[in-house]
């Protein structure tokens, strides 16, 4: 079909726009606009699989139409294994939202809907783009619903939280657009392909992955520029913090996977160790701060910082394998093999996608108990599965995938990750595998605690088991994560030859001299 893309972007921006005329004071008429438009948007996203050709890494559903053309900045899009996939999951994600907030707001109904719709075609624009300042709008722009979601729809403290988020991922931005000016001025042009083969020297890709890193590391979030996360997630709403965790923190992923390792790739490999201690520290380290929290939405926060690690892990361990000469040459494979490093890549990506149905299933868990009891203190519950026994399986399913039970997608990713870790380092595999029993710890305890046992407290036994609206919601995402856990070969298939084909170009150096 052709201008599909172009329809994934603009199709729910301007159905966002029309549910804003349509207004609050016509609440039931946005919602069922809104919805209907998620579900057009969400089957239309299913024909970039069915059409997609796994054989090639080249660039489908393209479409290139000048923009700024005194800049040479042109309306250029695209996707391949990697975008295609994240597309799908964003697509998916705004429609359970969207579904999962059917009742609970009452307050500007129309404005929070349309918020979601907007921001679902900016960021399906970011994972589309292949021209670095369409990127860069998109990027920036993605901001912006999410600032008024968690600002206005928020808890006691969400001004406070939505300016810190903002500034954060705001200034980290800043950095990768000068470094993109500076790379314009070297080669003429915004167009990734032409960037992806702009020969710079070490210093140019040192500046330059350094700036990519501010930018793409804050939105992941990587320790030590993670504070946001926790404040974001403790004061947005439940559908806020389902798209926060299952879609924006992949953007920063997304970016290290499109920008820093095709760019830079000499400069990747010079600070792949600086980025692989950051992830085991995040990986590990966060991992015990999630242990002693009370509040389970800022428990599932830095339990998702942690989960991120694995992802940033997956993506650098591979430089620890290859071995460059003098000359900027691959000259050897120590500690490895490939099909070790083709672990860790895919492991990555299999890690962001498994990430965004578990943790977004987590959030709806928490929000759905916040809606009857007005509480996210564990200490308010317990019990809960005498009253609520349908929605307790769902929970102990999630939280189970969370942790990392093999057959869930919680599994396959973290574990893909670690053998390709192996192949680099044994102590890499080994710390990362510490998530594996500490992240069960966090998660079981938190579901002891919660869920089983005799009720504490009286209004735990009034609660009412989840409607049809909310099991619908919950099972999808069950489907999902057990789906992606027996059998995560069709995702592998789909982003293997573009995985090749990063791979390929972050160990080809791209330095304009010997040295």
């Amino acid at each position: 079909m052709e201008s599909l893309l172009s329809l994934l972007i603009w199709l729910p921006i301007v159905g966002g726009i029309s549910v804003l005329v349509i207004g609050n004071n016509r609440s039931d008429l946005a919602r069922w606009v809104s919805v209907a438009v998620s579900i057009i948007v969400f089957a239309l996203s299913l024909n970039l699989w069915a059409g997609f050709d796994t054989s090639t890494h080249v660039m489908q559903f393209v479409e290139n139409t000048p923009w700024i053309s005194q800049f040479n900045i042109n309306y250029h899009i695209g996707i391949d294994g990697i975008s295609m996939l994240l597309i799908l999951l964003t697509t998916l994600s705004t429609f359970l939202v969207i579904v999962a907030g059917w009742e609970v707001i009452q307050n500007r109904a129309a404005d929070y809907m349309a918020a979601f719709l907007i921001m679902e075609g900016l960021i399906i624009g970011v994972f589309s783009s292949l021209d670095a300042i369409l990127f860069y709008v998109f990027w920036e722009a993605s901001l912006i619903p999410m600032l008024l979601i968690v600002g206005i729809w928020g808890g006691q403290n969400r001004v406070y939280a939505a300016i810190k988020f903002f500034l954060y991922t705001f200034l980290g931005s800043v950095f990768m657009l000068v470094s993109l000016i500076y790379m314009y001025i070297q080669g003429g042009s915004f167009s990734l392909d032409v960037l992806n083969e702009l020969p710079l020297s070490l210093t140019e890709q040192s500046w330059i992955f350094w700036a990519f890193f501010l930018a793409f590391a804050v939105k992941v979030p990587m320790f030590p520029v993670h504070t946001w996360l926790p404040d974001a997630h403790v004061q947005a709403p439940t559908g806020g913090s389902v798209i926060l965790a299952a879609i924006m923190l992949k953007m920063g992923g997304y970016g290290f996977f499109r920008f820093s390792l095709p760019i830079t790739p000499d400069a990747s490999s010079e600070f792949a160790m600086v980025v692989i201690v950051l992830s085991l520290i995040a990986i590990v380290y966060i991992g015990f701060v999630a242990l002693v929290q009370k509040d389970m939405k800022k428990l599932i926060a830095y339990s998702s910082i942690s989960h991120m690690g694995f992802v940033t892990l997956g993506v650098f361990a591979l430089f620890s394998v290859v071995k460059m000469g003098t000359d900027g040459q691959i000259y050897s494979i120590a500690g490895g093999s490939l099909e070790g490093v083709y672990l860790g890549l895919e492991g990555a990506m299999i890690q962001m996608i498994s990430h965004g149905f578990i943790s977004a299933a987590l959030f709806l868990v928490v929000g759905v108990l916040y809606e009857r009891l007005h509480s996210r203190d564990i200490s308010s519950y317990g019990g809960v599965i005498n009253s609520m026994p349908k929605f307790t399986g769902f929970a102990v399913l999630f939280a189970l995938a969370n942790a990392g039970l093999p057959g869930t997608s919680g599994f396959v990713g973290e574990f893909m990750v670690i053998l390709g870790s192996l192949q680099a380092n044994f102590w890499y595999a080994f710390f990362a595998a510490m998530i594996l029993i500490v992240g069960a710890a966090y998660t079981l305890w938190m579901v002891k605690r919660v869920f089983w046992g005799p009720i504490v407290n009286s209004d735990v036994s009034t609660l009412s088991d989840i409607n049809t609206r909310e099991f619908f919601v919950l099972a999808v995402l069950a489907v999902a994560v057990l789906a992606v856990g027996v059998y995560p070969q069709p995702l592998i298939e789909v982003m293997h030859v573009s995985m090749v084909n990063l791979l390929e170009q972050a160990l080809t150096t791209k330095l304009p001299v010997a040295l």
